[in-house]
């Protein structure tokens, strides 16, 4: 996935030295290296400081720690060949409309700097030669409805006024972040473009910088799962089909452990089977459930489907983000593999997991 970033000259957020690790083996190049992060630990700022080209700074702590990692550096004669730039991440006190474990932008949201704190790290990060160029906010994620993002810009822009005033400075590029849904479910359409979500940003934020003369800065937007999410298809296999009173049950080889969102998140996907879909007719709703011991390990719940057996297989769509990334071992579950078809031909690029990596990193048991 960073190799295929790379090539399409997108520029790759890295949450942590995990995925700066990644993005290096990747021969990512680092100007277009950003790195986020609420909590980012020392190992996290040391790689992002020496790797990074961009580190979205979230809190005061975080910034003197990265100051003095830079004065460390200069007395040891380990600066790297070129400091990384800093953003600014704000948080406007504005959230959109979606799951509250999604919600970012809340004033008591864990993410970001309030106004008063973020023109205090501006004035200390130009005082020990970090050259600030960007402001970073983000609302929430798959949100449906961009209306909510007008008062955060307009409310950052004014903070870019005072600032402008007090310090002349400006960012040169501005972010209000991501999180642009997809549609799921039948029931999520029809669903707004990503053309009507970019144009009512580029609108809102020059229409804001004319009315406040600042000059405009370059935009960025972080459409990630937008991007990816209708990529991806997952595939199960029924293995048992049971009735109860009120429900029928199709059991199948995965769920929480590969996709924890609907247990989370209350995500709602879809489903089809996988042989002759168009000529079956659909019989009746059904749940799909998965092989772990949790009465919430539910993939689907009461979805419209032909009769299906034990063996069938079942694609599930819009699996390409926040699916494998978040899953787990948890059972004992091995993840599973991941094919990638591109003009026709299919790649394995993520062999299945084997028993045998659940206890690669384990140590013998000190005998007594």
């Amino acid at each position: 996935m960073a190799q295929w970033v790379e090539q399409s000259g997108f520029w790759l957020d890295c949450t942590g030295a995990g995925e700066l690790y990644i993005a290096k083996s990747a021969n990512f190049p680092r100007e277009r290296l950003l790195v986020h992060g609420v909590n980012k630990s020392a190992t996290d700022l040391q790689a992002a400081y020496a790797q990074a080209g961009t580190i979205v700074v979230d809190n005061l702590t975080e910034l003197h720690h990265l100051l003095r990692l830079n004065h460390h550096s200069l007395k040891s004669c380990r600066k790297p060949s070129a400091l990384p730039n800093l953003w600014l991440r704000v948080r406007p006190g504005i959230a959109v409309e979606t799951h509250k474990y999604t919600q970012t932008g809340q004033e008591d949201s864990k993410f970001g700097m309030n106004l008063a704190e973020a023109l205090h790290a501006l004035e200390l990060a130009r005082q020990h030669d970090f050259s600030v160029t960007g402001i970073h906010f983000h609302q929430g994620s798959h949100f449906h409805n961009p209306e909510p993002i007008g008062p955060a810009l307009n409310m950052i822009l004014d903070l870019l006024v005072e600032i402008r005033d007090q310090s002349g400075w400006l960012p040169e590029r501005l972010c209000p972040g991501g999180g642009w849904g997809v549609p799921y479910h039948e029931d999520d359409l029809p669903h707004p473009s990503i053309g009507d979500y970019v144009t009512f940003v580029a609108e809102t934020l020059e229409a804001g910088c004319r009315e406040r003369d600042l000059a405009l800065p370059a935009l960025h937007l972080e459409p990630g799962r937008s991007l990816v999410a209708q990529a991806g298809v997952a595939i199960y296999q029924v293995g048992s089909v049971k009735e109860t009173q009120q429900k029928r049950w199709y059991l199948i080889d995965g769920g929480m452990a590969d996709n924890p969102r609907p247990a989370l998140y209350q995500a709602r996907y879809t489903a089809l089977p996988v042989v002759e879909q168009s000529n079956r007719p659909v019989t009746t709703e059904a749940t799909l459930g998965g092989p772990f011991c949790e009465s919430g390990d539910i993939l689907i719940h009461d979805l419209a489907l032909p009769d299906l057996l034990p063996g069938e297989w079942i694609a599930v769509p819009v699996s390409g983000a926040y699916q494998l990334a978040m899953g787990s071992n948890y059972n004992g579950a091995t993840r599973p593999a991941v094919v990638w078809l591109d003009q026709g031909e299919a790649y394995l690029i993520q062999r299945r997991e084997t028993v045998d990596d659940l206890i690669t990193r384990d140590l013998p048991f000190p005998s007594s």
